[in-house]
């Protein structure tokens, strides 16, 4: 009775640890094949030759708005008032709201990084020019910073602890269905061990 409980809660844990193991596989597969491919391009990075290109766009701030900047100077730091984001969002297509920038007597600077580049826009406050300038570094750069998570915003970052916690369960899942499945393989545990053994001993002899 015992042998036919055991053999029923390893069938129970076999058919339960696939299920999840697949529907893991199944989230994770694009993104572990995106993350692979950045992995090796972020590993060679120095060596892959990226040309930037860089776009600019100048434009004349109306003297009422440009009033109303002068007249509410905060000190140091803060955001655009909404009046100069919607004229900046209509005559540069560029969107500042939310974004934090730095104000001083003569000029305000308002740096906007994104994925793959770079991007700032500044106010002059004497002649009212307003100036967005942006840096496009190629796909391979926006998929490397994609894939560290640089300026991506916060939904892309909690995509990536929802896909960590994927990849998660199916390593879990996977080891699970190792220990099930191992006794007619004999190579299993041996396999595993040298996964952990070849970057310990790489890390202790070759990293400095």
């Amino acid at each position: 009775m015992r042998q036919k409980l055991t053999l029923g809660s390893r069938a129970f844990w076999l058919r339960q640890m696939r299920q999840w193991h697949w529907i893991s596989a199944a989230i994770c597969l694009i993104g572990l094949l995106l993350f692979s491919v950045t992995g090796i391009t972020l590993n060679h990075a120095s060596k892959i030759e990226a040309k930037p290109v860089v776009s600019a766009v100048t434009k004349t701030l109306p003297p009422a708005l440009l009033q109303q900047l002068k007249s509410n100077l905060p000190k140091g730091k803060g955001p655009l008032p909404s009046a100069v984001v919607d004229w900046i969002s209509n005559q540069i297509s560029v969107q500042a709201a939310g974004r934090e920038a730095e104000w001083s007597a003569q000029e305000i600077y308002v740096s906007l990084p994104k994925p793959g580049g770079d991007a700032w826009l500044s106010i002059d406050l004497g002649s009212g020019e307003a100036r967005y300038e942006r840096t496009d570094r190629g796909w391979v750069s926006y998929l490397n910073d994609l894939h560290k998570g640089r300026n991506t915003g916060a939904v892309w970052s909690l995509f990536l602890d929802v896909f960590a916690i994927a990849c998660v369960v199916f390593c879990a899942t996977g080891l699970v269905l190792l220990q099930l499945l191992a006794n007619g393989r004999p190579s299993t545990w041996p396999l595993v061990a040298l996964g952990l053994v070849i970057p310990t001993l790489l890390a202790i002899f070759f990293i400095h």
